[in-house]
């Protein structure tokens, strides 16, 4: 890839028009510019855009899954984009040179799919769960990982085409994990750039009330579409015994239980299991897929 050409895609539901704002406006300063910019606009109508923002209004929230995919979709329309760089609506790009830094290193690698940000809140603390990797002690030690965080990433449009772009059956929670398995059983190579910074405030996804019950619908079927049989269990079991000790919430629990149940009645999508070569991958990589 010569000179890649960066396309921006924010996803908002119309309750953050300040922090939108902040995020392009951290947008526009950026040393090299975006080839496009598409706001979707996820069952909400838009606030008012800068000139050359693209804006899509979506009838009905088709979640960050969805809403993701829709952006894809206008930027192959408008026909100009190597890279998309996803943006959360409440982030920020903190450093001018994000997006200069992403084109070197797309530009100097053919097989780099997708490329990780470290995300911190005001103060430059990273949430251990923002930390894409087992070992999460050192949040600006960057390198290759088998997952990405879904509030700042890019993604190369070549390796979309290849593997498939988000499951939108899913609406939200594991949609990264998915599309990475996706991208290494492919050939293709995920990095953590820790340089690579947004500024975000720091949240809880189990602020979320749906959340207990998608994450556990989301990751059965994670599993069913993606791997082997012999480790859909081993997967299933782990994840199992590391909510039941984590978890202090009893109506977090059972609502955990109803989305289980639910993952494994409901068909979440076309099974195309991994190699066992990309689960060597994995491993080697410090994640085998069963944790």
């Amino acid at each position: 890839m010569g000179h890649p050409r960066m396309g921006i895609a924010i996803l908002t539901m119309g309750n953050r028009p300040i922090e939108l704002r902040a995020l392009l406006d951290s947008v526009a300063r950026q040393d090299l510019a975006a080839t496009r910019i598409v706001v979707v606009g996820n069952g909400s109508p838009l606030p008012e855009l800068p000139d050359g923002v693209h804006g899509v209004e979506l009838p009905e929230n088709l979640g960050v899954s969805g809403g993701r995919n829709v952006a894809i979709e206008e930027l192959r329309r408008l026909g100009d984009v190597d890279v998309v760089v996803d943006l959360d609506d409440d982030g920020l790009l903190v450093d001018t040179g994000v997006l200069s830094r992403l084109a070197r290193m797309y530009g100097e690698d053919p097989r780099l799919g997708i490329v990780a940000f470290r995300i911190a809140d005001e103060h430059g603390e990273t949430q251990r769960r923002h930390v894409p990797r087992l070992r999460a002690s050192d949040p600006l030690r960057g390198g290759e990982v088998t997952t990405f965080l879904g509030g700042g990433h890019a993604l190369s449009m070549r390796m979309l085409d290849e593997v498939g772009v988000w499951p939108d059956e899913f609406f939200f929670t594991h949609e990264e994990t998915d599309l990475a398995w996706r991208a290494l059983d492919g050939d293709w190579r995920i990095v953590y750039e820790p340089a690579l910074l947004l500024q975000h405030p720091k949240t809880s996804p189990a602020r979320h009330a749906v959340y207990y019950r998608m994450t556990a619908r989301n990751r059965v079927w994670l599993a069913k579409r993606n791997l082997p049989a012999p480790l859909v269990p081993a997967y299933l079991g782990t994840w199992t015994l590391l909510t039941l000790a984590r978890t202090r919430s009893g109506d977090g629990l059972r609502a955990w239980a109803g989305g289980f149940w639910e993952g494994v009645r409901t068909n979440g999508g076309p099974r195309r299991p991994m190699r066992w070569r990309t689960v060597a991958r994995m491993t080697r990589l410090g994640r085998p897929p069963v944790i």
